[in-house]
């Protein structure tokens, strides 16, 4: 590549000069290519060490004139072609102008012109977009792609020098981090060392220190265990390394691939050396944090943060912390943990101001709210700028007021008792039938606010008068309702409360039962979420209103199971709301659609919010608050249960040996995180729970669950087996008591199971949230964010490995390999599907992976991947003719014509190579010559091909396609026109009459079908010339670079003129005249070429013309002394004669084959053979000196002729040497290991060639 003139001093450092002329060199770096000796090998280590632009460019071309000690580098190059390239453009284009000038410093500035010209000339057609990338960075991403045979689309992200250990050696080197793998590179003295590792294989990383490795990161994968040491700056290298194995795991979990992110904003003044990728990973890294922080919506980016203090009123201080915008918010949080959080929605901004600075209040910034509310900022620092950057997202914001915000939170106001709750007619089922779920509950009375649960609680149309209202428990509860009062007063309430210690404080003692919708909405984040989607779910409801899929089923089934014991679930006005909740986030995810435990939780959600609320809530929780909680294989959950073992280690360490014996923590982790406690704690308790959850997240189940094992550690630890603890356990929850709550006790049925003869010692919920908090009460929110990561990548990578062991026990029976050998297939061929994901450009079908399909069917790829694996494992090495060969056996595997193959289809195509007799093997080639797999425009004569392929479709129904489903497909047909003739006579008499019976024929039909047969080769159909001939080329192409090449092509020439000569005798017993026979009529055709003369020698049609009585008297017995045989049975002799449409039909019995297959023999000498110059361009078959002229063809394929696979088998048993070929053992593991080593191609032209020096 050319050059920006660079000045260079010493120009005979390091560098070899090869070529010279007055005013150029052209130069090559020491100790590459041949030779270099000791002077080489320190030169390549000083180049890798110091990260050298000459390992990429080992060539270069330098500017001189003669007075001049100053040299310019003008052009580089990674290879000898491309720097001689240049070179000879230089002699030809510039050295004659040159040498016209009379001044040195006339010439220089000429040719750095001239260069400076060429590169803006290049640079024309180059993409804007890897602009934004730095120069230094460029090249490190061009010495990543030459180094490992990257393609263009594989982008670097970061590259960092540091220690690869080897043994007990460090290796030095540069390890390069791109978006799908992860990539080192050493050179040290003579020796190299390369890795690349798949982001997706990677199952452990961890950042550690001991006494052997210095502060060292471990990447752990199923084979082996690397150790990375000696960098600059670990614990950026750690953070982004997790970044990266984490996008890999999302991808292998729900296909999430890699896409960067375009609108990110460039920076205001350049960053050196760093990508757009990694400022795109930061920046993803950031909005992650910030949106988990503050609960904002999945979509809410961040656009800056800075330090800044917040006026807080309640205390009357200035706190320090950081202020965050985004597009639609500006938050706030202390730098102390708990003072104070603040979340204020541009959507509530009113006015936004610049007061006058002081020197008790510098820079301070005045925002107000809707609400009346104002918050003072003060002490930033790009005050200008902040408020410009806010004015600018307040006019994005839509001005309109959606429907929802002028809702004002008047919980207190109802009166439950004035609620009356509507009398459901008699005639309304309570268990719907799937299609009248909906579409009975018409969609308009839910909008139109006619249903009550669109507007409140189902617990406020159920709530029965209770004493506990006027009674100690209503006073307790009127008392907290004044708490958060005063606290609404002092702190604010809705969005934009100040959030602090003292709020927590709240709901730990329980939030009261009027205000818990409002606060679950406000904590959670679901509030931001439902006010900016107005109208969304009654969309929603409407849509989904009298759809029918597999979740709506599942829905169906567990209404009835949620809470069951509530009045409120006892009735079809809450059944009824809690499936329109469920069915309208099904299908707003349909990933998800419907997990078992999430009707649990709604209810719940039912009972103190409307519909609509409980909708985002739902919403809230299964997409935020517990990812993956809810998908097909609970992943969230298993991370979570992994989370929990990992710190009943840390904190409970001599429970933590007795649970993983007892393996009970797997059982109980389930129920208690996917339900928040509903389904094992009595509804009171756990709604408490669900309270707190929604404050603080998944770290209070955790503590919550560490507090309940430690109360049970004594019990637990005497325990002998899983159902003792289990049981233990059991009933310590179910009584977990709320001696506070107002609602009247609901029968909790988990209890009547475990209850014991002992009276049970009741445990107050709320002591229990307190010991929680006191003990554990240290765990914070970014450790187990880390921590789940951790888990993350043991969970899926575990799945990964079931599935991987799932596929292989489903495919090991039918499919010769040991399971072993299925195990490294499997590897390879996903590996295969997941290099088109990042690599293919999402190649159309193949790129999508369905997760609802069984493990078998998830991985498919597609004929160019199927290629490059066969090419690379088939025992057939054809040469170039190896895709060809590759493309009909995909057509042959691909039964369902999507243009995919699943596992099973690919491993059997592999069995059929690798595994088998001769006979099993050759039959596997032989129909790679055959319909489906082998395409019309494969053949060479295209009129043979237009007449092979008509209309008939018989021959591509099944690529295992045998004449008996040929004839079952014509009797199917002819049963249909019987069947269309009786009806023309009465239709209406054999509309009623023949309907069942036509019913039960197809069902026999299938059942036929189905039968698991085992082909014979006298299934298989006849081979016509041009397939035969196709064949040949084949086994030429084969046989090339075997050790006993000569051998085998002299024993296929001698097969191939022996099986022509059959096909010519054959030929004349199937020329003579067809007998017209009603039982052999195949679609009413007639194949022309059966009526014309076929251009035989005269004494051949004699002779065909005088055996024709006798065939015929031979046939006519034959039938007669068999009269049960059914017309399947004839038509299957009538096709015998081959697939093609060219060839007449043949109408010999069984016995007049084998006089064909033997007269053929003893005919061999008389009648000739068929010179043929078709099978290869430089091929000429043995023995093939034909003197008959009827009998040869030249270049037209004769369309008589046919021969069989028994024919073919025959034949090659004859010649020893086809017969090794064929036999001899391959080892595909071995084949498996190449494959590997080769899956990166290496540039040719190596940085350092070691031959020299390798001994």
């Amino acid at each position: 590549m050319w050059l920006g003139p660079e000045e260079v001093l010493l120009a005979g450092a390091l560098w070899v000069t090869e070529r010279a002329n007055p005013f150029f060199l052209l130069q090559r770096r020491r100790g590459h290519g041949k030779g270099g000796g000791l002077t080489g090998l320190l030169v390549g280590t000083l180049d890798v060490v110091l990260d050298s632009s000459a390992r990429v460019a080992p060539y270069r071309i330098l500017h001189q004139t003669q007075d001049s000690q100053v040299y310019w580098a003008v052009a580089c190059g990674s290879s000898r072609k491309e720097i001689t390239k240049h070179w000879e453009w230089l002699e030809n284009n510039l050295l004659q102008t040159l040498s016209i000038f009379d001044n040195e410093e006339d010439i220089t500035t000429f040719v750095k012109g001239k260069i400076h010209g060429i590169i803006a000339e290049e640079n024309k057609n180059e993409q804007p977009q890897s602009e934004e990338d730095p120069g230094k960075f460029k090249e490190a991403e061009l010495k990543m792609r030459k180094q490992f045979g990257m393609p263009e689309v594989e982008k670097l992200v970061n590259y960092y020098s540091c220690s690869y250990w080897k043994g007990r050696v460090p290796r030095q080197g540069w390890l390069y981090l791109t978006v799908n793998h992860l990539c080192f590179y050493s050179f040290l003295l003579g020796k190299e060392v390369t890795l690349v590792i798949q982001w997706v294989d990677v199952t452990q990383l961890e950042k550690n220190a001991t006494l052997l490795f210095p502060e060292c990161i471990k990447v752990s994968t199923r084979d082996s265990e690397l150790y990375f040491s000696m960098f600059l700056n670990i614990n950026e290298t750690f953070k982004l390394m997790e970044q990266l194995a984490n996008i890999a795991m999302r991808q292998l979990l729900d296909n999430e691939s890699f896409l960067q992110d375009k609108s990110l904003p460039k920076p205001r003044r350049p960053l050196k050396n760093i990508s757009a990728l990694k400022r795109d990973l930061d920046a993803r890294a950031k909005n992650e944090c910030y949106r988990a922080t503050f609960r904002l919506p999945k979509d809410e980016c961040l656009d800056g943060h800075t330090d800044c203090t917040l006026w807080t009123p309640f205390n009357k201080m200035h706190i320090p912390g950081q202020m965050f915008v985004s597009n639609n918010y500006i938050c706030f949080a202390s730098r102390a943990e708990e003072a104070c959080h603040l979340i204020i929605p541009l959507r509530e901004v009113t006015i936004v101001e610049k007061a006058d600075s002081s020197s008790v209040l510098p820079s301070p910034l005045s925002i107000s709210t809707k609400s009346k509310m104002t918050f003072f900022f003060a002490n930033l620092k790009d005050r200008d700028f902040l408020v410009q950057r806010i004015s600018d997202f307040l006019q994005r914001t839509p001005s309109k007021k959606p429907c929802g915000i002028d809702r004002e939170w008047k919980w207190n106001m109802a009166d439950p008792s004035s609620e009356e709750i509507p009398e459901l007619p008699s005639s309304s089922p309570l268990a719907v039938s799937p299609t009248s779920g909906l579409s009975h509950r018409p969609v308009v009375s839910f909008c139109a606010g006619q249903v009550p649960t669109a507007s409140q609680g189902l617990l406020k149309l159920f709530r029965r008068n209770s004493e506990e209202l006027s009674g100690p428990k209503g006073a307790k509860e009127k008392m907290k309702e004044e708490s958060w009062n005063i606290h609404f007063f002092e702190y604010g309430r809705g969005m934009c409360m100040y959030r602090t210690a003292k709020t927590r404080e709240l709901v730990q003692k329980g939030i009261p039962e009027n205000l818990r919708g409002e606060l679950w909405l406000l904590f959670s984040g679901a509030w931001n979420e439902m006010v900016t989607h107005p109208g969304y779910y009654a969309d929603l409801v409407e849509k989904s209103m009298g759809r029918y899929n597999l979740a709506t089923e599942e829905i169906e089934r567990d209404l009835h199971r949620s809470m069951p014991e509530h009045p409120a679930f006892q009735n079809e006005l809450g059944i009824a709301a809690l499936r329109r909740v469920l069915t309208a986030y099904a299908f707003r995810n349909p990933t998800i659609g419907y997990c078992q435990a999430m009707n649990i939780v709604t209810s719940v959600l039912l009972l103190y919010c409307n519909e609509e609320e409980a909708f985002w809530l739902l919403v809230a929780l299964c997409e935020r608050m517990l990812p993956d909680y809810y998908n097909t294989r609970v992943v969230g959950a298993l991370v979570d249960q992994g989370i929990f073992e990992e710190l009943t280690r840390e904190y409970l360490p001599q429970l933590s040996e007795k649970m993983q014996d007892l393996g009970v923590i797997s059982t109980i982790s389930l129920s208690w995180f996917l339900t928040l406690f509903l389904s094992v704690m009595p509804f009171e308790s756990a709604v408490v729970i669900v309270d707190c959850f929604f404050y603080e997240g998944i770290k209070f189940i955790l503590q919550v669950s560490l507090a309940i094992l430690d109360a049970n550690m004594e019990k637990l630890l005497q325990c002998c087996d899983e159902g003792e603890a289990m049981t233990i356990l059991g009933r310590y929850l179910d009584n977990v008591v709320n001696r506070q709550s107002v609602s009247p006790p609901i029968p909790h049925l988990h209890a009547l199971l475990t209850s014991g003869d002992d009276p049970p010692l009741e445990i107050d919920i709320f002591e229990l949230i307190k010991t929680s908090y006191e003990k554990f009460g240290n765990l914070k929110a970014d450790d187990i964010e880390q921590m789940r990561f951790k888990q993350r990548l043991k969970v899926i990578q575990s799945l990964e490995d079931t599935a991987k062991k799932s596929v292989v026990r489903a495919v090991s029976g039918d499919i010769g390999f040991s399971m072993e050998e299925l195990e490294e297939l499997y590897v390879v061929f996903k590996a295969k599907y997941l290099m088109s994901c990042y690599w293919g450009n999402n190649r159309g079908a193949a790129a999508r992976r369905d997760q609802s399909l069984p493990y078998l069917e998830q991985y498919r790829i597609d004929m160019e991947q199927f290629k490059e694996l066969f090419i690379s494992l088939t025992p057939w090495a054809c040469g170039t003719h190896t895709p060809v060969l590759a493309g009909r056996l995909f057509r042959l595997l691909d039964e369902n014509r999507d243009s995919l193959i699943n596992f099973k289809e690919f491993v059997t195509g592999m069995s059929g190579m690798y595994h088998g007799d001769l006979t099993e093997k050759l039959k596997v080639l032989y129909k790679l010559h055959l319909p489906p797999a082998l395409n019309p425009e494969e053949t060479e004569s295209a009129l043979e091909a237009t007449s092979y392929f008509t209309e008939d479709v018989t021959t591509e129904v099944s690529p295992f396609v045998s004449e008996l489903d040929i004839c079952l497909h014509c009797e199917s047909q002819e049963t249909q026109e019987d069947k269309g003739r009786r009806n023309e006579n009465g239709p209406e008499k054999e509309e009623k009459g023949t309907s069942p019976q036509d019913y039960r024929y197809y069902l026999r039909m299938w059942a036929k079908e189905k039968e698991n047969k085992k082909e014979t080769i006298k299934d298989l159909p006849k081979m016509s010339q041009e397939q035969f001939i196709e064949l040949c080329k084949t086994l030429y192409n084969m046989f090339s670079e075997d050790p006993v090449e000569q051998e085998l092509y002299h024993a296929i020439a001698t097969v191939a003129s022996l099986l022509l000569r059959i096909g010519e005798v054959g030929k004349k017993f199937s020329n003579r005249p067809t007998r017209k026979s009603e039982d052999c009529k195949v679609n009413n055709t007639q194949d022309p070429v059966s009526e014309e003369e076929s251009p035989t020698s005269e004494q051949s049609q004699n002779s065909a013309v005088e055996q024709q009585p006798q065939a015929d008297n031979e046939d006519k017995t034959s039938v007669d002394a068999q009269p049960e045989k059914t017309q399947q049975e004839n038509q299957t002799l009538g096709d015998g004669s081959g697939e093609g449409q060219g060839s007449p039909l043949q109408l010999l019995s069984d016995d007049e084959t084998k006089d064909d297959m033997s007269m053929s023999s003893y005919s061999m000498v008389s009648t000739g053979s068929l010179q043929c110059e078709d099978i290869a361009d430089d091929t000429v078959l043995v023995g093939c000196e034909g003197s008959s002229a009827a009998a040869r063809y030249g270049s037209t394929i004769d369309t008589d002729w046919s021969i069989s696979f028994e024919q073919i088998l025959a034949s090659m048993l004859t010649e020893t040497a086809l017969v090794n070929y064929f036999e001899k053992k391959v080892n595909i593991l071995q084949k498996i290991k190449d494959q590997k080593k080769v899956e990166r191609q290496f540039s040719s032209s190596s940085d350092y060639e070691l031959s020299s020096v390798s001994g």
